[in-house]
């Protein structure tokens, strides 16, 4: 298990640089944590560290945002929030992304629980006050 503090806004990018630097190689990372507790904008810095050309916000209607790397390296981003059914999911065909060997990242991953694959990462994010927030992951396997 590995954790990271991110104390303030001003350092995101950093403590995604970190992230990425400790979590190198394409992944399913599943995150957690409450509403408004920073999910999307640790994403965001995710994506500006592995160089996304594509604007990142959260895919929360349409479920599913691609974005594409100045590489040419897709990497999708999940918004499970709006799911009313788990079976929802398989509408989008998630299974493709999941296995494509892209990094995936996937907010409200619990709302899909018994879909996520079995090889991934539980990204748990807490608000410790309000500027410092806690990232913790764990390896689901």
């Amino acid at each position: 298990m590995n954790k990271f503090l991110i104390p303030s806004i001003d350092k995101i990018d950093q403590v995604a640089q970190e992230f990425l630097n400790a979590y190198s190689q394409p992944a399913v990372f599943c995150f957690y944590g409450s509403m408004g507790a920073g999910k999307t904008t640790f994403i965001q810095a995710l994506c500006r560290k592995l160089n996304v050309v594509d604007v990142v916000n959260s895919p929360s209607f349409a479920i599913v945002n691609e974005y594409n790397t100045d590489s040419g390296e897709a990497i999708y981003h999940f918004d499970f929030y709006r799911l009313k059914e788990e079976e929802e999911a398989f509408d989008l065909g998630y299974e493709d992304y999941f296995y494509a060997n892209s990094y995936c990242f996937v907010e409200w991953p619990e709302k899909i629980a018994s879909l996520l694959p079995p090889k991934r990462y539980d990204v748990k994010v807490t608000v410790l006050d309000d500027h410092t927030r806690e990232i913790e992951v764990s390896s689901a396997e």
